[in-house]
């Protein structure tokens, strides 16, 4: 009985959806032909098949546009959102609280060291909204933040603990992210693949060319790993691969010099790794490289200083310009800006101005030396321009101790991982996903996007990939007679 009730409830929706598309045709109301399917769709797995609903905001991630919300301003700045992803995000969020109220949540999750980091990271956010100059938007990036964090990371790990997943999660968004390349390449073309048309060539889906290099660079090394892994099918491993070089070279068009530094550096980490050199020494040696630079900070400034070289269609000029503090206007203004930064959490040291407020108090901070033709007072030209000095200067030293605390943790992670797996195909996959993330992590040194989906989705969820592996590992190291013994 209760089978055939089913059978007529399904039968009735599908007339009345079908009557209801028919009717939206007739009256040429095409676009709500097009959305009340897709809502429909969404519904649907939101209350059967979240995991489905979740791959399908990695696919919209890279074609995501950020929509301003009309007559809603603070100060000289719009509030918007990326459509379709954060409502989408913000709903998941929602519906996976409810379920851990319901069911709970794995403990051993929540104990794993990127874990805790990640949690008192939060609860540092949450502590400095009440000391916020500006609580509402201390608030609203607290919950931007709480989407990322949950949905791609606490929620990721459950989705990621089936390995076919993380793979199908890496195809979606770069099988998304290459529809961006073709569309930004043939934007490209009109201006010979000029450094100043790669500035426009990006829009509407990036607002700048750097955020467009740093996702190409950070999934450079997962393109090499796919290519790599034997596990795949052969036509997959050659698919990868031809993506890789399609990657590599929208990277040298994109004109993103921190994403070229940030590749350097991949390459760096991972001889490293090749070579089996301990995490310990390469800390220590960064380090030590930190306190020399602030030894001869006035020698290597002086020399810095001599370097004219401007920006310019010669990828060799375009490299040395990355030194040019003389002249060109992008690393000053780097400079200004985590100058500002500094002296803020000068004046602020314990709690910093608040979360998501540096565009709003930095520009009292500017000294006159230190301004340049694209500085601004709105902050309509970006953040802090560092993932370190940017909490600093909004949740004082707890909240850049606790950036570096995920960021370490995660070396830690990856280093254990690469070199215990036996597991020749885990190993690449293992790497190639740190090598990413070791992309962005160099990135965020002259750049700041993790306030955006498109950097945040893939940086949480290759986070919590590698944790999901670590969990599987440990949970499969429990089960063999050795163990048991």
């Amino acid at each position: 009985m209760v089978r055939k009730k089913e059978i007529l409830i399904f039968y009735i929706t599908s007339i009345l959806f079908v009557c209801l598309e028919l009717l939206f045709i007739l009256f040429n109301m095409y676009y709500m032909a097009v959305i009340i399917p897709l809502v429909a769709l969404i519904v649907y797995w939101s209350l059967f098949s979240l995991d489905k609903l979740m791959l399908f905001v990695v696919l919209c991630t890279p074609l995501s546009l950020k929509y301003h919300i009309p007559g809603v301003e603070l100060g000289q700045i719009s509030v918007g959102m990326a459509l379709p992803t954060e409502p989408l995000m913000f709903g998941i969020m929602l519906i996976f609280f409810l379920n851990i109220a319901y069911a709970g949540y794995d403990k051993k999750i929540l104990r794993h060291p990127v874990s805790i980091f990640i949690l008192l990271s939060l609860a540092w956010i949450f502590v400095t909204c009440f000391t916020s100059t500006m609580q509402f938007v201390s608030f609203k990036f607290l919950v931007e933040r709480m989407w990322d964090v949950m949905v791609f990371y606490f929620l990721g790990i459950l989705l990621f603990k089936k390995t076919k997943n993380i793979y199908t999660f890496n195809w979606v968004y770069i099988i998304s992210f290459t529809g961006v390349i073709v569309y930004t390449m043939i934007r490209h073309y009109p201006s010979h693949f000029s450094e100043k048309g790669a500035h426009i060539a990006v829009n509407p889906f990036y607002n700048d060319h750097t955020a467009y290099g740093a996702l190409l660079a950070m999934f450079l090394p997962v393109l090499g790993g796919l290519s790599l892994i034997k596990r795949n099918k052969r036509s997959i491993r050659i698919a990868a691969f031809i993506l890789f070089l399609v990657f590599l070279l929208a990277l040298a068009f994109s004109y993103s010099r921190a994403a070229w530094l940030s590749t350097v550096a991949v390459i760096a980490v991972f001889i490293l790794m090749l070579l089996r050199v301990q995490l310990k020494w390469i800390l220590a040696c960064f380090a030590v490289g930190i306190c020399l630079f602030f030894v001869y900070q006035t020698r290597i400034i002086m020399q810095l200083q001599r370097n004219n070289t401007d920006v310019s269609q010669d990828i060799g000029k375009e490299i040395q310009s990355i030194g040019n503090i003389s002249s060109d206007a992008s690393n000053r203004e780097r400079l200004n800006r985590w100058s500002c930064a500094i002296h803020m959490w000068e004046d602020k040291p314990f709690f910093g101005y608040g979360p998501g407020t540096y565009s709003f108090k930095y520009a009292p901070y500017q000294l006159p030396f230190m301004r340049t033709i694209i500085s601004t007072n709105q902050g309509t030209h970006g953040n802090a321009h560092n993932e370190y000095l940017g909490p600093l200067a909004e949740q004082g030293l707890f909240g850049m101790l606790a950036m570096l605390g995920i960021a370490i943790s995660v070396f830690f992670l990856a280093f254990r991982l690469f070199y215990n797996l036996k597991d020749p195909d885990m190993r690449i996959l293992v790497i190639s996903i740190f090598l990413g993330l070791v992309s962005y992590f160099i990135h965020g040194m002259m750049n700041n996007f993790l306030d955006t989906d498109k950097a945040s989705v893939p940086f949480w969820g290759f986070i919590g990939m590698l944790v999901a592996i670590d969990l599987n590992t440990k949970a499969e190291a429990e089960k063999t007679p050795e163990a048991v013994a």
